[in-house]
């Protein structure tokens, strides 16, 4: 049997007991005659462990028992600390005059316990700093730590003088790529002879890895081939290869079993330019996408985005169905406060049948929309929010067969307590203003009810009704949940729910349709997979089983 350390400190310390555990160790498989030989040493680690917190004139004594399980036991009384009379920290050269190199005063206070690791700490921050913003000739020009265990006080001085700063200097690609290097010199986030920092060549490498062009890239900015206090930038990069097949098998309770094919040419032309295809066949709906993107400057965040596709949708469980045509380009950009903004000018032709009505309509309509997304994580964040903003119009005899303004508002938040303690938000709203709205075709119109609108009511079952019965859609929508989650096991959730919302024609008093339910959760690699059982309140309905499964923001 292993040997047993037992520490007794009194009065009680636990930080103090700890750091005597971890100093002496492990004390193997040491029987009672070499824990007494043992012990001298124990003792010896005992009072460095003291020190480094500050108690110099701490008393400890030990004794071992004997046994079937031997144990060494150390008592300790620590007796008062080492304080903290003068604390002298300071910043020369360069790194004065930078704000983001903070001198680490918060660590080391007069008054305070003399703690040896916070010292340390201290000394390790002014030379990780240093080595992050480009001052790799900083050196300490002071540093002592002056100890009077009878006086009970002790002194730190620490001067840390930085020297110039590095600069970065001119990037070279090297590897076997088809690009222009104008491509990739527009990926790179600074310019030559911009002041170092560790954080540049980060995104340098994160810019590289997420252009969808390389499967390896490795930068290189070594300070020890400077001149002149200037680095030179490698970058070895490694092409992926140029196409990708995916495909994709899915259900949900709104459109059922979905099979899901992409097919995606990862470059052209030596300027980046790619396309792809994009199909996803369901009982409900059957569509098939074709995109052709160029980069912009910076390639990354601005994107000129071409598209077209082709959707057949049965609507709202009916005989009432929509073949749908778009085309147009779409402008991506990402705006330096986070939002993402697409521009675009949508021609869509669609021909329809609802109930007994048919038609076929021809909108041409410039659009605007925004989305902003911040959480800890993508795939199952414990909190964050989501913002969706879109607005898009079109303009009768401009190859419209409608004056419209369509808007679509989207906000979802989540916070998370004590962490097992989940609350998830979302509202939905939509509207359509129109002179004619008979001419105003299905794609435009709204449809609640579902997995991702109102639990509790079949997929696109809330509408206004011709006067035959058919769903027909309505001008607005409005759909709002409130979600309570708690964790029973690391990947397990259960959840309870309330679900509001309805689509309509009108904005006086709209009748609103309401569920409650439950539901388990099951965090899946690929995010979290959610099972519910949701009980209409309005209506004749039953209860309503929910599959469904994708990130919650």
């Amino acid at each position: 049997m292993a040997a047993e350390l037992d520490v007794e400190v009194k009065p009680g310390n636990r930080a103090l007991r700890q750091n005597i555990e971890n100093y002496v160790g492990e004390l193997g498989d040491r029987d009672e005659r070499e824990l007494l030989r043992y012990s001298r040493i124990a003792l010896q680690q005992a009072e460095k462990a003291m020190q480094a917190l500050g108690y110099y004139k701490g008393q400890v004594n030990s004794e071992v028992i004997g046994g079937e399980t031997p144990r060494l036991l150390l008592k300790v009384v620590p007796g008062e600390p080492v304080r903290l009379r003068g604390v002298v920290l300071g910043l020369d050269g360069e790194a004065a005059d930078l704000a983001a190199f903070r001198v680490p005063r918060g660590l080391l206070k007069e008054g305070d316990v003399l703690d040896h690791g916070r010292y340390e700490d201290a000394k390790q921050q002014f030379l990780n700093q240093a080595s992050r913003h480009g001052f790799f000739d900083g050196r300490f020009t002071r540093q002592r730590l002056l100890v009077d265990p009878d006086e009970g006080v002790a002194d730190i001085e620490l001067i840390f003088d930085s020297g110039r700063r590095y600069r970065l200097g001119d990037v070279a690609f090297q590897g076997d790529f088809p690009f222009d290097e104008g491509l990739l010199a527009r990926m790179v986030p600074f310019k030559a002879d911009t002041p170092y920092d560790s954080e540049l060549i980060a995104e340098l490498n994160q810019a590289l890895q997420s252009s969808g062009y390389f499967d390896g890239v490795r930068v290189d900015a070594n300070p020890e081939r400077a001149e002149q206090q200037r680095i030179p930038v490698d970058v070895l990069l490694t092409t992926r290869k140029p196409r990708t097949l995916g495909l994709g098998l899915g259900f949900s309770t709104d459109v059922g079993p979905r099979v899901r094919f992409d097919w995606t040419r990862h470059w052209v032309n030596p300027q980046g330019h790619s396309y792809g295809v994009q199909t996803e066949l369901s009982a409900p709906r059957q569509n098939v996408g074709l995109w052709y993107e160029v980069p912009l400057d910076p390639p990354l965040s601005n994107k000129m985005r071409y598209v077209a596709g082709y959707q057949y949708e049965e609507l709202a469980n009916t005989d009432s169905l929509s073949r749908l045509l778009t085309l147009g380009p779409e402008w991506h950009r990402e705006l330096p406060s986070g939002w993402q903004r697409v521009l675009s000018l949508k021609w869509q032709h669609e021909e329809y049948r609802l109930g007994d009505d048919s038609g076929l309509s021809t909108l041409l309509m410039p659009g605007v929309s925004y989305s902003y997304l911040r959480s800890d994580n993508r795939l199952d964040p414990s909190r964050g929010y989501r913002l969706q903003f879109e607005l898009s119009a079109a303009k009768e005899g401009v190859l419209s067969d409608a004056n419209l303004i369509h808007g679509n508002a989207t906000l979802k938040g989540l916070t998370t307590l004590a962490r097992t303690h989940r609350f998830l938000g979302r509202v939905q709203l939509g509207g359509n203003l129109t002179d004619g709205y008979t001419k105003v075709p299905p794609s435009l119109r709204y449809f609640a009810g579902g997995d991702q609108s109102v639990r509790g009511y079949d997929y696109q079952s809330l509408s206004p009704t011709n006067s035959d019965g058919d769903r027909i859609g309505g001008r607005y929508q409005f759909a709002m949940s409130v979600e309570y989650q708690y964790s029973i096991a690391e990947r397990w959730r259960l959840a309870t729910f309330v679900d509001q919302g309805n689509s309509f024609n009108s904005l006086d008093f709209p009748s609103l349709k309401s569920a409650v339910g439950l539901g388990l959760r099951w965090v899946s690699p690929v995010g979290p997979i959610r099972i519910d059982l949701a009980h209409p309140l309005d209506g004749d309905g039953g209860v309503r089983l929910h599959f469904s499964m994708g990130p919650e923001l």
